[in-house]
């Protein structure tokens, strides 16, 4: 899997196909992944079946090749982490129909989300040397994020209240995603101070929730939506 570091997206590049479901789960250092899988019928052999029945059991691989729980903390990071991505992908949607011209940086950042999962499948308590070099995680990732928000910033009034999830469509599915990535970085952190996943993962998972956030915003003001204000209920 290309990682961040060799792999920069421009808004004139094809989107990032995003994986769903099973982040690296399948992955294995032995076999080749087609080697794995059941095949058809005859007439039809050559195209490999969905399901692979090695997860039956309830246990599931990680990148380094180890068959863990499927309830390991490790691929509830991944679970929550694939979801973000699919939150991502459907605010994007309705972003895209309002003719918002940030949808490359979504498109970039549900990118990095599956080298976000390729980290967090690769325990470095199993990981060879080959493994964690194909798995780094880089800092550039955050730093587009912080030049981002603070771009969308400067063109918001000043934020003076605390407002609810609101401002049409666009903006409440980005507040959906945020609060999707808020429950990801809950789930990475344990996985990240126990030393098995880089602290880079973390302070990304971070930021985007920042940048989730403020873009739901920006997004309502170009739609000329109004935002709901919190006002205590008498």
């Amino acid at each position: 899997m290309q990682t961040m570091a060799s792999f920069v997206i421009k808004p004139t590049h094809l989107r990032c196909v995003v994986r769903t479901g099973r982040l690296l789960s399948e992955y294995r250092t032995r076999k080749t992944l087609f080697s794995e899988r059941s095949y058809s019928t005859e007439g039809d052999s050559r195209i490999p079946k969905i399901y692979t029945k090695t997860g039956d059991k309830g246990f599931s691989s990680t990148f380094t090749g180890e068959r863990r729980p499927k309830e390991d903390h490790v691929f509830e990071a991944l679970g929550n982490t694939d979801e973000l991505s699919s939150a991502i992908g459907l605010a994007r949607e309705f972003c895209l129909d309002k003719g918002h011209t940030f949808t490359y940086q979504l498109d970039k950042i549900q990118c990095v989300l599956q080298d976000v999962g390729s980290n967090i499948a690769t325990p470095q308590s199993s990981a060879r040397e080959s493994h964690i070099k194909r798995t780094k995680f880089t800092v550039q990732p955050i730093a587009d994020l912080e030049s981002w928000i603070d771009t969308f910033t400067e063109e918001l009034p000043p934020l003076t209240n605390f407002i609810l999830p609101s401002g049409g469509k666009s903006s409440a599915a980005l507040h959906v995603a945020r609060t999707v990535c808020r429950r990801a970085e809950r789930s990475v952190a344990p996985i990240v101070r126990s030393g098995e996943a880089d602290p880079d993962v973390a302070k990304f998972l971070n930021r985007l929730s920042d940048y989730l956030f403020t873009l739901a915003r920006y997004a309502a003001l170009k739609e000329n939506k109004e935002e709901t204000i919190y006002r205590r209920p008498e």
